[in-house]
């Protein structure tokens, strides 16, 4: 049977028009059937209902796959690098004129015009363009210096499991509830676990970095099975809690977003009894998440109430332990520790500002 040149998806009041429908963009595993790039529009159509409160009205990057999730294609680590699979961080050429955007700043201080969705019709275009994950802002337009959540990425390193994973994220839920904060969590869509916290729009990006690490140094203080170590030579078999990911120009994966893994794995939320409950994050995937959430929303009082961080930015003055390294692509900060791997930094003589001792 000819391929088709075109699919129609319908969403909102709009008909998304989908090149290449059937291009597989997920091959068949074990587990489940293969994927195409309809049913990846469809999926982000039937799942609007969660997928927009995430997005709307934040900048948002896209992780772009276009020829697939497939071996040999990996996603490109930076400028220049002319990977197949990339993010596209400007609205591209071409976007329809229901794609609004967001003007945001990178770290460098170049300026870009970011998609900004409105509706759900943005989404299934982004899929038409290849778009596996949606990677939203912490902030919204009307303000992107100041966000609106604080992330907790609990990352898993080698050594550890899931398992590790979910114990160290409802430990971190119980130290939230200390401080009055209310955590909600979601997979990575692999083995990670995310916690959002809504906070009030009252803090730049650099405080609620430091909120961050005032949280991990004290679940770290209080689990020895935790690390906030920046240098993955330091971190052992333990559950990372990277801050960075509140930093300006840092994303992480949207609740509802397909992930690139094999089996179409959803970056999922749940309630924290499911989460505990649960053995395998990638039993949430494209073709299980939907009816899930047609039946209920774990995030649907998400914005109910907007947290005060100043417990958590009491802890990092309190910890007496000051700055921590900040991603590669940030310039040099105020008080931030060298930027050198402890065992590079010793065998090859670095001084404590950073610079190389010949």
């Amino acid at each position: 049977m000819a391929k088709s040149e075109q699919a129609f998806v319908s969403v909102g009041e709009r008909e998304v028009r989908v090149s290449s429908p059937d291009r597989v963009i997920y091959p068949a595993t074990d587990h489940t059937p293969e994927v195409t790039k309809v049913m990846v529009a469809q999926y982000y159509a039937d799942v609007a209902d969660g997928l927009m409160p995430a997005l709307r009205d934040r900048p948002t990057a896209l992780e772009r796959w276009p020829r697939g999730v497939l071996p040999g294609i990996r996603l490109a680590t930076g400028p220049g690098d002319k990977a197949d699979a990339f993010y596209q961080k400007r609205v591209p050429k071409g976007a329809p004129d229901y794609v609004e955007t967001a003007r945001i700043t990178f770290p460098s201080g170049r300026t870009a015009e970011e998609i900004c969705p409105t509706e759900p019709a943005v989404m299934v275009w982004a899929a038409h363009m290849g778009t596996v994950t949606f990677h939203p802002w912490p902030v919204r337009r009307a303000d992107v210096d100041r966000p609106d959540e604080l992330r907790l990425d609990l990352d898993p390193q080698p050594g550890t499991t899931f398992a590790d994973t979910v114990r160290v994220a409802g430990a971190a839920r119980e130290l939230l509830e200390e401080f009055g904060l209310t955590g909600f969590c979601k997979t990575s869509g692999n083995r990670g676990v995310h916690i959002y916290v809504r906070i009030r729009p009252d803090w730049e990006f650099g405080d609620v970095r430091h909120a961050a690490i005032g949280f991990g140094r004290e679940l770290e203080r209080r689990d020895d099975q935790v690390t906030t170590a920046w240098w993955k030579e330091e971190r052992g078999e333990r559950i990372f809690v990277d801050y960075n990911q509140n930093c300006r120009d840092r994303t992480i994966a949207s609740a509802y977003s397909l992930r690139p893994v094999p089996g179409a794995a959803v970056s999922t939320p749940l309630t924290w009894t499911e989460l505990a409950d649960l053995d395998d994050p990638g039993a949430l995937n494209l073709f299980t998440v939907p009816e899930r959430l047609a039946e209920h929303d774990p995030w649907a009082d998400l914005d109910e109430s907007a947290h005060d961080i100043t417990p958590l930015l009491a802890l990092y003055e309190e910890s007496g332990l000051g700055e921590m390294p900040f991603p590669p692509d940030h310039p040099k900060m105020p008080g931030e520790p060298p930027r050198v791997q402890p065992s590079k930094k010793v065998a090859e003589h670095w001084d404590d500002d950073g610079n190389r001792v010949e």
